[in-house]
Order: C-alpha cells, then sequence, then structure tokens
C-alpha cells in the first residue's frame, strides 16, 4: 500500500487549502481512510477519517464545521478541504489508512500511512 499525499503550504489565517492524498497497490475501496496531524512538539492526533464507501465521516472537535474529508474510490483519493484555517492547525499532514468495510470511523489504529505534507497557518 502507497499513500501520496499533497497539496500542503504556507497561508494566512482565515484561508483554505485542499489536501489531497493518492492511493495505490491494494483494493482503495476496501480500506477506511483518515487524516493526521502532527506539531511541533505534539504527538500526532487524529483529525478526520471516513469509511470504505463515504457513508460515514468523523472529526476531531477541533475541526468539526471547518474541515471536510471525501473520497473517490474511481480514482483511488482521499481529500481533505480545510476552510477557515488557523495558526493552531499549522502541524504535518499525514493521510492513513486500515482495511475495514466497517460503517463505523475508527480514530486508530491505522496501518498505512503517507509521508505527510506540510500545513502552515499564519496570523
Amino acid at each position: 500500500v502507497q499513500l501520496q499525499a499533497s497539496g500542503g503550504g504556507l497561508v494566512q489565517a482565515g484561508d483554505s487549502l485542499r489536501l489531497s492524498c493518492a492511493s495505490s497497490g491494494h483494493t482503495f475501496s476496501m480500506y477506511q481512510m483518515a487524516w493526521f496531524r502532527q506539531a511541533p512538539g505534539k504527538e500526532r492526533e487524529f483529525v478526520a477519517g471516513i469509511t470504505w464507501n463515504g457513508g460515514f465521516t468523523y472529526y476531531t472537535d477541533s475541526v468539526k464545521g471547518r474541515f471536510s474529508i471525501s473520497r473517490d474510490n474511481d480514482k483511488d483519493t482521499v481529500a481533505l478541504q480545510m476552510n477557515g484555517l488557523e495558526p493552531e492547525d499549522t502541524a504535518v499532514y499525514y493521510c492513513a489508512a486500515r482495511e475495514s468495510t466497517l460503517d463505523i470511523v475508527f480514530p486508530s489504529p491505522y496501518d498505512y500511512w503517507g509521508q505527510g505534507t506540510q500545513v502552515t497557518v499564519s496570523s
């Protein structure tokens, strides 16, 4: 399984960014997908997850109403639309996958990880 994240960058507070993760080497539709982030000096945290068919999503409280996760099983991609970015959102963002076709989002554990993409939000 290979995951390739992209779309990070340097933005100002209040701006938007869209992260994308391309997946290969597995049957994408059999995997639950998620985004995590790790800020400097902090532990990696779950941000958002989506079930195998996109039917259910789950977000950590700090991003609810601002971030939206989606997937395209025809293109084997998962995206994270981030609106209203805040300096506290600054982190390296990782996409992750776990094999599951259950209709529930698990915040952990995940088996496969992408390389991460840096998001920096200036105030």
